[in-house]
């Protein structure tokens, strides 16, 4: 058996593949932290957290799930191997465009939630809420932003690299709605 040494563009992509794994984990573990901070809270502050999480939308969080979801499809469908280069595009408008309603969604339900949180019972509860669906937001803008851009010229590469983290994304709210919005 003889080994062939590695052309620049495998190597590439090799490290191409290590740092897209190093940000997934490191996202993976970000947000990881960030739920064990809610549970001990929530197992600290029961009552509280229980009463609080009343005034959460769960039927607006279930219409995002499926938006967020939708979104995932497309940026799926946008990575595949024999897809051509308009439906490359408009599968990650789409993916931007839904990921965008799903922002939009998340405001509407923000501006009902923000009134509570000011209240000292649930002040912890609404913290945490606001710094894990934020930052979990903030997330969904930027890679939406990037997804915008990635299609005006959608190298298969940077689809995949962006598909991959939106996955991410995704399984990360799917952790998030029943830790939240079902305790």
């Amino acid at each position: 058996m003889t080994i062939m040494p590695l052309s620049l563009s495998e190597r590439a992509d090799e490290d191409d593949d290590l740092l897209l794994w190093i940000l997934v984990w490191s996202e993976l573990t970000a947000f990881s932290i960030l739920f064990f901070g809610y549970l001990v809270m929530s197992v600290l502050h029961a009552d509280d957290f229980d009463i609080a999480r009343l005034h959460l939308s769960p039927r607006l969080a279930s219409f995002n799930t499926v938006v967020l979801l939708a979104s995932g499809w497309q940026a799926a469908l946008a990575a595949r191997d024999n897809t051509s280069l308009f439906s490359r595009r408009v599968s990650l408008l789409l993916a931007a465009g839904l990921g965008f309603l799903f922002v939009a969604l998340k405001f509407v339900e923000y501006r009902s939630e923000w009134r509570f949180a000011g209240e000292d019972s649930f002040r912890s509860f609404f913290e945490l809420y606001f710094m894990i669906t934020g930052f979990h937001l903030a997330h969904v803008v930027f890679v939406g932003l990037l997804f915008v851009v990635v299609a005006m010229r959608p190298q298969r590469s940077n689809i995949v690299m962006l598909a991959t983290v939106w996955h991410v994304i995704d399984l990360v709210w799917l952790v998030m709605f029943p830790l939240i919005y079902l305790g």
